[in-house]
């Protein structure tokens, strides 16, 4: 009887025991998890306060930046010269080049022509507009190729280049659309790297900003790439000279609000670079 009783009382002393340390498991399990969890909200809360929230869009980023869904569409071409040939290339696209603008045949019109004056040296740039977006384009491209003269015009313009490169850009709803200018003026053309996603805070910013930047009539056109450099912004502006685009430049902070959009603009850009042009004499823009 005796032995019996004290059987009981040990294996009622071992399940105490199991159940102690099965219910001290469970606490220090129930414990970790709830700290895991609470580590997990505060890292998720940390890591919040430096991931940009990207908004849904059904549109894309071309859309809501340019002035309709038939915007014109834009061509700049940069062409690099042998120095010993510069002159001659000039000449070249004199002759050619308004042939093209003038003719009906071709939707598209010469925007500008230019050499560069300060910035990359013995280089040219063109803008072409096409009405009608990409269809104008590949009607241009088309009708050119069985153009002789045009053709003829490539072979001798190719033995003058070390390099060339273009883009397909499309214009800012918020800037003028370039229109032909009497001269004398210089050209300042601003291209900008942007960081990618960061085009609509551009876009954003600069509607704002373009406003105190039309005192002079200095603006000529904004443009954004859609092929080749992606991400990539031109500003074109034009002035009397080197005098007037100081004083043009260092007038804008004098209105409150600029430093604003040069302080939230700055960290968007990965790289930029500027050129000083000097019209050619059949650019539209002189």
């Amino acid at each position: 009887m005796a032995t019996r009783v004290l059987q009981r009382f040990g294996i009622g002393l071992n399940q105490a025991k199991n159940t102690s340390r099965s219910t001290g498991q469970t606490v220090v399990l129930s414990r970790g998890l709830s700290a895991s969890n609470h580590r997990n909200r505060e890292d998720s809360w940390f890591k919040s306060l430096f991931v940009r929230k990207v908004d849904p869009r059904k549109d894309a980023h071309s859309h809501l930046l340019t002035k309709n869904e038939e915007s014109n569409l834009y061509k700049i071409q940069f062409h690099n010269v042998k120095p010993e040939c510069l002159d001659a290339y000039n000449q070249l696209c004199e002759e050619t080049l308004p042939s093209i603008h003038n003719d009906k045949y071709y939707p598209c019109e010469l925007v500008g022509t230019w050499n560069t004056w300060y910035g990359e040296q013995d280089q040219a740039v063109h803008m072409w507009r096409y009405r009608g977006g990409y269809p104008a384009l590949t009607e241009v491209m088309s009708k050119l190729r069985q153009n002789k003269e045009f053709m003829k015009y490539r072979e001798e313009r190719g033995k003058m280049l070390l390099s060339r490169r273009n883009q397909l850009l499309l214009e800012f709803s918020f800037w003028n659309e370039p229109i032909p200018r009497k001269g004398p003026n210089i050209y300042e053309l601003r291209s900008y790297q942007l960081r990618p996603g960061t085009m609509i805070e551009w876009g954003n910013y600069w509607a704002r900003a373009i406003g105190y930047r039309q005192h002079n009539s200095e603006a000529v056109g904004g443009f954004f790439s859609q092929i080749g450099n992606l991400y990539m912004v031109h500003h074109l502006w034009a002035y009397k000279d080197l005098e007037a685009r100081e004083a043009t430049r260092n007038a804008a902070w004098q209105h409150e609000g600029w430093d604003e959009v040069v302080y939230y603009t700055v960290p968007l850009i990965q790289h930029m670079d500027s050129r000083i042009m000097i019209p050619m004499k059949a650019s539209p823009l002189q």
